[in-house]
C-alpha cells in the first residue's frame, strides 16, 4: 500500500522549533520545524493525553509541557520518564521551493 500523503500547510508557515498542531483524517498531528527538517509525529503523549504541540523543541525532541516526557521526532521515542511508550512518527515531504513550498504528510503509513 503506498502511502497517501497530504498537503497541511506551507512551508513559510511553520515556525523554528514552534509545533504547529494540525489534524489529518482525524489523526491529531504536530509539525516541527527544526534543524533544517520537517517532521511530523503524533500529537497526543504516550503518557498523559495532551497535546505535544504545546510543549518545547530542542535537540531534535519535543517535549511533554505535563510530565517533562521527551520524545525523538525522528524516532517517536521517550527519552525520559514518565512516558515509556514511543508517539507514531509519520512521513514528511516537502514540494515546491521557496516561498511556494508546501509540507505534505502520509498518516496512512508510520515511519
Amino acid at each position: 500500500m503506498s502511502a497517501a500523503y497530504v498537503r497541511v500547510c506551507g512551508l513559510s508557515e511553520l515556525e523554528e522549533d514552534s509545533p504547529k498542531r494540525v489534524e489529518i483524517d482525524g489523526v491529531p498531528v504536530s509539525l516541527v520545524r527544526t534543524e533544517g527538517e520537517v517532521f511530523a509525529i503524533n500529537d497526543i503523549c504516550s503518557h498523559a493525553n495532551v497535546s505535544l504541540s504545546e510543549g518545547e523543541v530542542e535537540d531534535c525532541a519535543i517535549e511533554c509541557w505535563l510530565h517533562g516526557s521527551s520524545f525523538d521526532l525522528r524516532t517517536g521515542k521517550p527519552s525520559g520518564l514518565p512516558a515509556t511508550q514511543p508517539v507514531p512518527v509519520y512521513p514528511v515531504k516537502i514540494e515546491g521551493e521557496g516561498a511556494d513550498a508546501s509540507v505534505l504528510v502520509s498518516v496512512t503509513q508510520e515511519s
